[in-house]
């Protein structure tokens, strides 16, 4: 099982930007598809149009000096002379507020950078990456991707985070260029279904996010591996429940492609026996900390049996009744039932997120083993 883990986080993250609707991202469809294929069943993929964000120009300049910066992908943008004005502390009277921020809405920096964007308090913002991370752009999901609000705002690499503090710090004028449209673009769904002995048990769901905003490999790599697995083992084992695989594009844009899936399968939210979310970075070796997620007592005492066989313990839990992260909260919000595991990680949202250093794979193989034990148990009777 290591062996096949470490082929495919590897392959996964040798196909580059993962973005949605961008080449990697269709790359990986077709990839994804080849891998359902060899083991002797047939990829269903379902293509769905939507309007991707072309970043034309974006930077930031400063003093005759310019970088180049990426736009979140859910605000509104500039034209290509961009938004000119004073630099200052993000919720002061600058017209350009910059903020340090880690890629997490619920951070510190990204509370306040969500409170400039939703009371407009500046005409353009600039994110710097927190500098508690290496050098270069974490970028935060567009979790309004559908609904772009708030000023032009550009992020910008830490690496650069001295100069532009100090300018920050003595008001200088500064230039903010988020030039972008929209253009015409697809993505998919790409998913398979095993079927079991019995059609009149409600199906087990196996759900995994599959794209991303760079290579992703300790992000993505650990929850693709296990869905993968989790198929390998029940095409063997057999099932007595219909099995739905479905990994979906559009992750970092709001969840979109989960949410076109659900348009079709409304009545499978709580229709299905359980969905199994596969989230983001428990294959992480930097900064790492896994947790879990469940819907009922139910649930979490099957989960955490488990884990407790497989010799695991979580370092954290979203505990029942509580609103998951991930796309486990699309299943929540429709009240249906879920087990889920995901975690911490240094390098989230990170261009340096690059197969092999960022993988702990003998932690990363524990707990696909322990998910695909957890699959295997819920496709039975």
């Amino acid at each position: 099982m290591k062996d096949r883990i470490a082929r495919t986080i590897r392959e996964y993250s040798e196909q580059g930007i993962h973005r949605s609707g961008t080449d990697g991202d269709l790359e990986n469809a077709t990839w994804l598809s080849g891998r359902i294929r060899s083991l002797g069943l047939g990829p269903e993929l379902d293509t769905f149009p939507f309007k991707r964000v072309r970043p034309l120009e974006c930077t930031l300049a400063i003093d005759g000096k310019t970088v180049e910066a990426i736009p979140l992908y859910d605000c509104t943008y500039t034209d290509g002379d961009g938004i000119s004005g004073r630099l200052g502390e993000i919720g002061s009277d600058a017209e350009i507020g910059v903020v340090s921020a880690f890629p997490m809405a619920s951070s510190p920096g990204g509370r306040l950078l969500d409170k400039a964007r939703r009371e407009d308090q500046h005409k353009a913002i600039v994110v710097l990456t927190h500098e508690g991370m290496p050098p270069g752009i974490a970028i935060t999901n567009a979790e309004d991707f559908g609904s772009p609000f708030g000023p032009p705002t550009v992020q910008a690499s830490n690496a650069d985070a001295r100069w532009i503090r100090s300018a920050v710090a003595s008001g200088t004028e500064a230039r903010v260029v988020a030039q972008c449209d929209y253009v015409d673009a697809k993505s998919i769904n790409v998913g398979t279904t095993i079927r079991g002995k019995n059609p009149n048990l409600a199906p087990l769901v196996v759900m995994t996010p599959r794209s991303g905003w760079w290579s992703c490999a300790s992000e993505r790599g650990g929850g693709i591996a296990a869905w993968l697995e989790i198929m390998r083992a029940i095409s063997r084992s057999g099932a007595d429940r219909d099995v739905i695989f479905t990994a979906n594009t559009g992750h970092e844009l709001g969840h979109i492609g989960l949410d076109h899936y659900l348009e079709s399968h409304e009545a499978l939210i709580k229709d299905a026996h359980m969905w199994i979310h596969l989230g983001a970075n428990f294959a992480a070796a930097v900064s790492p900390g896994v947790g879990v997620q469940s819907s009922d007592e139910q649930a979490r005492k099957l989960m955490f049996g488990v884990l407790s066989q497989q010799g695991l313990e979580p370092d954290g839990e979203t505990e029942p009744g509580q609103r998951p992260l991930g796309e486990a909260r699309n299943i929540y919000d429709g009240a249906g039932r879920y087990v889920s595991v995901l975690g911490r990680n240094g390098l989230f949202h990170h261009p340096s997120d690059i197969w092999p250093d960022p993988v702990d794979l003998e932690k990363t193989t524990r707990w696909v083993a322990a998910f695909t034990e957890i699959a295997v148990q819920l496709s039975g009777p």
